[in-house]
């Protein structure tokens, strides 16, 4: 099978690196990659949203399948283009029509979708420009921390949590009236906060039936100890040693059946991956967020823990005979920990040489943000790259991958050594 990834994230490389392993693959594509990609398949130069790019390059290379990473060009509707034409339709694409998508695409979109199917998240309303007046006065009616989120896409920087009555009113005020988030701010959600500790599940869905992949828990603050800003994920473990079989039972039974069967009820078709973002309160799970494909560094935690072949299950997918494949899991725990560049997650410097690299020899090395200039890797982004180690016990999975994160150099690196602390 020829297949084309699109994306260029850590998540990617997770991906190019375990479908490589395929006996199925004869040719592996990536668009546009990054450094560490080139090692499992092909870079090719298309942005994730030039879908014309995309299509023709398909055409060209007789592309099997398309396997979509990030959610812009899926929310963007790259599923629908290759179903609406002609010459197209008959190439599977993983991930869901543009419909689906805005389970993640839409805050609001996925409350609803929540509410009408019975499944458990934080209490919610919606407000928009027109209606901020009504926004202000329905703050002054809510316990405190309160959450405002952005409706739309705000790359994972739309979510506040305000502890005071009058920051939540003026950053309502700055996210519908001035526009914080953009687009993205045009509705906002207000929820009541969650306390608890959050994980995050993934479904596999053909459309049909459903696979449930390993549970991961990843932590978002720049700083140790959980402090600091908000990040794209600073590192993530595999399993979640406090998700148990009876607490996974309660998601599959609460969450991802009337998921699945909330989305058949409603005629929305969907092929792909489903994150569900969790927060366990008290032994009861609770849907924070849908995101319609996998996370990231999520990805590098569990893909390293699925011994089967990731292309089989993907052919389930696209074919909708998902139920007949199956898949086996290795009982290690795995631990990734993601290399930063300085000033991230505010403004960042990239091209900055990356070396030492070669001298990690016990973990995986994703690339995340990375580009080759002549042969030599340089930083390219805000997440620069993921390691993870895959061992017996969580702590030597992190000891490990702390010990080989501190082996990578570049000039403002930065990361976390307290990844996972909190569950030994």
């Amino acid at each position: 099978m020829n297949i084309l990834i699109v994306g260029s994230g850590g998540r990617e490389s997770a991906f190019a690196w375990k479908m490589a392993q395929s006996p199925q693959i004869t040719q592996l594509y990536i668009a546009p990659g990054n450094a560490g990609t080139s090692r499992y398949g092909q870079n090719i130069p298309i942005k994730v949203t030039d879908f014309e790019g995309i299509a023709t390059f398909v055409l060209e290379q007789a592309i099997d399948m398309v396997v979509v990473g990030p959610e812009e060009p899926l929310v963007k509707g790259i599923h629908d283009y290759f179903l609406n034409r002609a010459d197209l339709r008959h190439i599977p694409v993983i991930g869901p029509q543009q419909q689906g998508a805005q389970l993640e695409g839409s805050k609001d979109f996925s409350k609803r979708f929540m509410a009408r199917h019975g499944i458990p998240t934080a209490a919610s309303q919606s407000f928009t420009r027109a209606t901020l007046p009504e926004g202000l006065a329905y703050l002054k009616t809510q316990k405190l921390p309160i959450v405002l989120k952005a409706d739309g896409l705000a790359a994972g920087k739309g979510v506040l949590i305000c502890t005071s009555l009058e920051e939540a009113q003026t950053e309502l005020k700055a996210m519908l009236a001035d526009a914080k988030f953009g687009e993205a701010s045009s509705t906002v959600v207000i929820e009541e906060h969650l306390s608890g500790i959050e994980l995050s599940v993934f479904v596999l869905t053909d459309g049909d039936t459903y696979k449930v992949l390993p549970a991961a828990k990843d932590y978002k603050r720049i700083g140790e100890g959980d402090t600091g800003l908000n990040t794209g994920g600073m590192g993530s473990v595999s399993p979640v040693p406090f998700a148990d079989n009876e607490f996974l039972d309660k998601v599959e039974e609460r969450i991802i059946i009337p998921t699945v069967e909330g989305l058949k009820k409603d005629n929305i078709p969907y092929k792909g991956f489903i994150f569900i973002g969790l927060m366990n309160m008290e032994g009861n799970p609770y849907v924070i967020e849908y995101n319609v494909r996998m996370g990231d560094p999520e990805t590098e935690s569990v893909l390293p823990r699925l011994e089967s072949d990731l292309v089989d299950l993907l052919q389930g997918v696209a074919q909708g005979n998902l139920v007949d494949r199956s898949f086996t899991l290795s009982p290690k725990t795995a631990a990734t920990v993601v290399l930063v560049a300085g000033g991230y997650p505010g403004p960042y410097e990239s091209g900055k040489v990356i070396s030492n690299i070669e001298s990690v020899k016990d973990s995986l090395v994703f690339h995340a943000g990375t580009a080759a200039e002549d042969g030599v890797v340089k930083t390219a982004g805000g997440r620069v790259i993921a390691v993870t180690a895959l061992e017996d016990t969580l702590f030597d999975a992190l000891q490990q991958a702390t010990a080989d994160a501190g082996r990578i150099y570049f000039e403002g690196k930065n990361f976390r050594r307290d990844i996972g602390f909190d569950l030994l």
